[in-house]
């Protein structure tokens, strides 16, 4: 007998019998069985055939015990997983915030890639390379609180514009006499241009002030600008044909912070203003809902009459504005060119950067209670209003769920396909930091700043940080709102973004020009 397994054959001890008597009963039991009398079976019939055993009969020798389901597994009455209250509860927080982050993730990557996505909407976000005569007057409004180191130099650059028709109004506070001598100066040096009024409101902000001065204005068109821009002597040349071009009711010019280089917040903060003028606000007036910007903004006077000037009880006047002259179906026109910008600087500190981003929020939370954007005309609007109004409640929420989601995630075991959902959001947050790192390869190409390794290095390493930051700021900004805190909070200025400024200074020649001009 060769070696291998013998063929089974129920009861039947084949080594107790001799060789040749065994041989003997296999072939007669083979030849009498009923297989040699019918076609072989292919298929294999199975060893044994489990029988439900009979009332009173005991076990067949096959357990019957019932393994319990695992937790996490499908039960086998149904689709949904064996989970207790508690782990649906978590898990499902888990789902809810990575559908969530992905959902915005993937929204804010779609507006900043705007102006990208063909040439003609990259040209269409432009001025004209060939303006037309001046026809409007304009009125520059630049309210300062504080603002002395910055201030003076600001005027004597908006006094340089090459327009023939425009005049400067200059607002400061009656409790700030550093930032008044210096402001008076100016006016001193042109005083065919710049008139200065004194704001005696208690308590003193922004709307108060442009509201204050908007009553002595005389231009039929109304810019503003900051205290510390860096303004090119052409803007309001270009602006004024865009209106001309469009007829506009507001034309909304391109902001960029400059100094990238100063941290690593900075950097970023950059890149967002980058996007946001170069792209997303383009969308935003396509979509006839914007938030304007809160300078180089330029609005025809007939529509400041109407709306009454800027809500003085609002901390994002810029966007109530822009809310409400949307609502009103106001055409709005945004206009990039990278040598048109006006040139700022990022807050001088991380602390100074979070109350100003909490101001900000939380006057997008003051806008969407007011509930004038209720009155858009289509109800895709009004859904894209809510959404975006609704931000800082959206980034107040991820800054508090990401630690308890991460927590549960390392203290809980966390079935597979949860774990797979919770990377969802990678996917538009790569896509989203390879677009940043062009923009800022593009960044300083256009603005001839030398971009270094580390710069990219920093991109990276600051997305998370960043993004805490962010939602920190969105937390605060939504206790303030919830206790009823509406004070302001100012952003401090140093002048950074001029020593580090391309721009180019205009020349004496054209000043005299523009006076002899005007």
């Amino acid at each position: 007998m060769q070696d291998g397994s013998p063929p089974v054959v129920a009861h039947l001890s084949l080594t107790a019998l001799e060789p040749s008597t065994w041989t003997l009963e296999v072939l007669l039991s083979l030849l009498h069985s009923p297989l040699s009398q019918t076609a072989p079976n292919p298929t294999p019939e199975p060893l044994l055939t489990p029988v439900a055993p009979a009332p009173g009969q005991g076990s067949t020798g096959v357990s019957d015990t019932v393994i319990p389901a695992q937790p996490g597994t499908s039960t086998t009455s149904g689709f949904l997983p064996d989970w207790s209250i508690g782990e649906w509860l978590g898990y499902s927080g888990i789902i809810v915030l990575a559908l969530a982050l992905t959902i915005v993730a993937t929204t804010t990557l779609w507006w900043m890639l705007h102006a990208w996505r063909s040439a003609d909407d990259l040209r269409a976000t432009q001025f004209s390379s060939s303006p037309r005569p001046a026809r409007h007057r304009f009125t520059l409004l630049v309210p300062g609180r504080h603002e002395e180191e910055v201030m003076g130099q600001t005027l004597d650059r908006l006094a340089q514009q090459d327009h023939p028709d425009f005049e400067i109004i200059a607002i400061v506070g009656h409790d700030d006499p550093g930032t008044e001598l210096v402001v008076r100066q100016a006016a001193a040096r042109h005083p065919d241009l710049i008139k200065v009024v004194v704001d005696d409101s208690v308590p003193k902000n922004k709307p108060k002030a442009l509201n204050r001065a908007l009553q002595i204005a005389t231009g039929d068109v109304v810019g503003v600008f900051d205290a510390e821009d860096e303004v090119h002597p052409g803007l309001l040349t270009v602006v004024d044909s865009k209106f001309q071009e469009t007829g506009a009711d507001v034309v909304q010019g391109g902001v960029q912070l400059m100094n990238f280089e100063t941290s690593w917040w900075s950097l970023r903060n950059v890149l967002e203003y980058y996007f946001w003028f170069r792209s997303r606000l383009h969308f935003h007036a396509r979509s006839k809902f914007i938030p304007l910007g809160g300078n180089t903004v330029f609005v025809t006077r007939d529509r400041l009459e109407w709306s009454k000037g800027w809500d003085d009880q609002c901390l994002a006047e810029d966007c109530e504005l822009g809310v409400r002259l949307s609502s009103d179906g106001a055409k709005v026109v945004v206009a990039y060119n990278p040598e048109y910008v006006t040139r700022e600087e990022t807050p001088p500190t991380l602390k100074s950067l979070y109350k100003q981003r909490t101001r900000w929020n939380q006057g997008f939370l003051q806008v969407l209670g007011k509930g004038e954007w209720k009155a858009l005309p289509t109800l895709r609007q009004r859904m894209y209003a809510r959404y975006l109004l609704n931000m800082p409640f959206l980034q107040a929420a991820t800054g508090l769920l990401i630690p308890i989601s991460l927590a549960f995630i390392l203290l809980v075991k966390v079935p597979t396909p949860v774990a797979l959902i919770t990377f969802l959001p990678l996917v538009p947050t790569v896509i989203t930091l390879v677009a940043e790192a062009a923009g800022l390869t593009e960044f300083g190409r256009v603005y001839d700043k030398k971009v270094r390794v580390r710069d990219y290095v920093r991109l990276v390493l600051g997305l998370v940080p960043y993004q805490v930051f962010l939602a920190a700021a969105a937390v605060r900004s939504v206790v303030r709102q919830l206790k009823g805190d509406g004070s302001w909070e100012k952003t401090e200025h140093t002048g950074a973004h001029r020593d580090a400024s391309a721009a180019p200074a205009p020349t004496p020649e054209l000043a005299t020009t523009a006076g002899v001009a005007r």
